[in-house]
């Protein structure tokens, strides 16, 4: 089978207008859970705190439940944590990324990028 990096398919699930979870939402969860913390999440990922904090309210925002759950302060308690709904949205994401890169790697991924320009056309407009 001949790779085609130009076609990429990627996961998204929305709530309403917002993304409720997609692969950098994901990849943020997966840096909160090893470094404890939103803050060095970002840091970890070159992303500003605000913007990861963004990404973590708009994700709390979009489920029943939150997924990160947050502590104030300096305490040894203090920073963020994936909630159980958290780590089950995570897993199950995974899950679904995983099934799409196995079919990823079928006939009908290899027509797509057969027949996928390499750049678009000029515009019929100009």
């Amino acid at each position: 089978m001949t790779a085609h990096p130009r076609l990429k398919i990627k996961i998204q699930i929305h709530s309403g207008d917002e993304i409720a979870m997609g692969p950098g939402k994901a990849d943020l969860l997966d840096a909160i859970r090893e470094h404890g913390s939103i803050s060095a999440a970002g840091r970890a990922m070159a992303m500003s705190y605000r913007r990861a904090w963004l990404l973590v309210d708009a994700m709390n925002r979009c489920w029943d439940a939150p997924l990160v759950q947050t502590a104030p302060g300096r305490a040894a308690t203090s920073g963020a944590r994936l909630t159980e709904l958290g780590e089950a949205v995570l897993t199950h994401y995974r899950a679904l990324q995983d099934g799409i890169a196995h079919a990823a790697r079928g006939t009908d991924y290899d027509a797509l990028a057969a027949r996928l320009l390499p750049e678009p056309r000029a515009s019929q407009k100009d």
